[in-house]
């Protein structure tokens, strides 16, 4: 049903900094969704998934709470989110997420990375419409027909499920983050998530070649140096990825 998760993981890398960066991304984006939609998890969803999701990639508990702290008093910054898209090394389709209190420091630093790699940054919805917004879940197993069959009872809106080396991948709408969720631990409440996420998947894909490579690694290295990029999506896949 597709192209196995693996495939399309190798086309949707996000950055992977230090620890400090990981901290900070998630302190930042916790901060901001905490203070537009409360602070308590049970009623903000998005802030519940935020929390999960940190904890999984093991950010201390610490951090998490004070930047729910944070959010509770009122104070700090005024961060909002901006989104830059156009084309690097190869040719491939770039999404850039960021959480700014400056939007002039950081298109600015984004537009360097573009421009000093090659790449040529777009015009809002330059390539966004050429992802698909989902959410995606990877476990164990490999009945996907019984995966299916328990979402489709849940009357959840199922874009894909795949079966491939022992694991079974469901993709879905991004707004069905919860009901997929949900409908999986009902049916199997033992189960363990490898990937639960919402991310940006490339309907297409390009092949980078080993001559873009280094310019490729350049442009993700300085987007992943920039503060304020949260993530970065590509369709790029690389020659290790391709084998």
């Amino acid at each position: 049903m597709g192209r196995a998760f693996e495939v399309r993981k190798a086309a949707m890398a996000k950055t992977a900094g230090a620890k400090t960066k990981v901290y900070s991304k998630y302190g930042k984006e916790i901060y901001v969704c905490a203070k537009n939609g409360g602070t308590d998890p049970d009623t903000n969803l998005s802030l519940r998934r935020l929390m999960d999701k940190a904890k999984k990639d093991q950010v201390p508990g610490h951090v998490i709470d004070k930047a729910i702290d944070k959010a509770a008093g009122g104070a700090g910054e005024d961060f909002v989110p901006a989104r830059y898209e156009g084309f690097g090394p190869g040719n491939c389709m770039v999404i850039v997420d960021c959480l700014t209190d400056n939007n002039n420091r950081t298109i600015t630093d984004v537009r360097n990375c573009f421009t000093k790699t090659g790449a040529k940054i777009g015009a809002p919805g330059a390539v966004s419409h050429m992802f698909d917004h989902q959410a995606i879940f990877v476990f164990e197993g490999e009945d996907e027909d019984a995966v299916l069959e328990v979402l489709m009872e849940a009357d959840v809106d199922v874009t894909d499920v795949e079966s491939e080396d022992g694991k079974i991948s469901v993709y879905a709408p991004n707004t069905e983050f919860f009901k997929v969720k949900t409908a999986l631990l009902d049916a199997y409440p033992e189960l363990s998530f490898e990937v639960e996420e919402i991310t940006f998947v490339p309907q297409t894909h390009v092949d980078i070649s080993e001559d873009d490579m280094p310019m490729f690694q350049k442009f993700m290295d300085m987007l992943n140096d920039c503060d304020d990029v949260q993530d970065v999506y590509h369709n790029a896949v690389t020659p290790d990825a391709a084998e």
